[in-house]
């Protein structure tokens, strides 16, 4: 499937999409999505892992190649942070959903956890050649394990369902718009991140 500047690619069941990518990232395009219905090891921060019912949410990932035209500074590497984290907020807006940013990248709604996202970029001749963008979205969840402290998805803030699919090209055009200021606009990208993040009580 097709979606613009993207070339997503939807399978049943992976260990985890970003494994996949960086198996086979040298053969593939910039701008190819690899989108799951369930991962078998899906990874979060750290040593976290992320839970997802099968078909229920959105877990996928997305390669960013760099070059020449497209670069950014392996020092200047965490204005990937503002640009991934506004797309999320920007994607659960069109659902009405005022969300906010747990430094770094964790999106919250109201307290709870809507969105998690691993971001892992790669070093070739100590340069970045390359960004992994793992990202999970609560979609159409409703009842979570007890031992996670504080999920939500959109279905349970909405009171429906959703089609994934059109989901996933929603959030590729926001996302989209959001990593060129990367290079367009960056101080405003950084600004806006920083107004979202959530000041969490003491």
């Amino acid at each position: 499937m097709q979606t613009e500047r993207f070339t997503v690619i939807w399978h049943e069941i992976v260990d985890s999409t970003s494994a996949v990518i960086e198996r086979e990232y040298e053969n593939m395009a910039d701008g190819t999505v690899i989108a799951a219905e369930f991962q078998t090891a899906g990874r979060g921060q750290g040593d976290h892992t992320w839970h997802s019912v099968v078909g229920e949410n959105l877990t996928f990932s997305i390669l960013v190649k760099y070059s020449p035209e497209k670069y950014i500074a392996p020092a200047q590497q965490q204005i990937i942070t503002p640009a991934t984290s506004l797309s999320v907020v920007d994607f659960l807006a069109e659902f009405g959903i005022q969300a906010g940013i747990k430094k770094p990248n964790d999106i919250y709604v109201d307290g709870k956890k809507i969105c998690g996202m691993l971001i892992e970029n790669g070093l070739r001749a100590g340069m970045m050649n390359r960004t992994v963008l793992g990202i999970g979205i609560n979609i159409n969840q409703t009842e979570f394990p007890a031992d996670l402290p504080n999920p939500v998805s959109v279905a349970q803030l909405t009171g429906r369902k959703y089609d994934k699919k059109e989901c996933l090209k929603m959030f590729l055009r926001h996302f989209s718009n959001r990593f060129d200021a990367i290079w367009t606009d960056p101080e405003s990208l950084v600004k806006e991140y920083e107004s979202k993040l959530i000041v969490w009580p003491r």
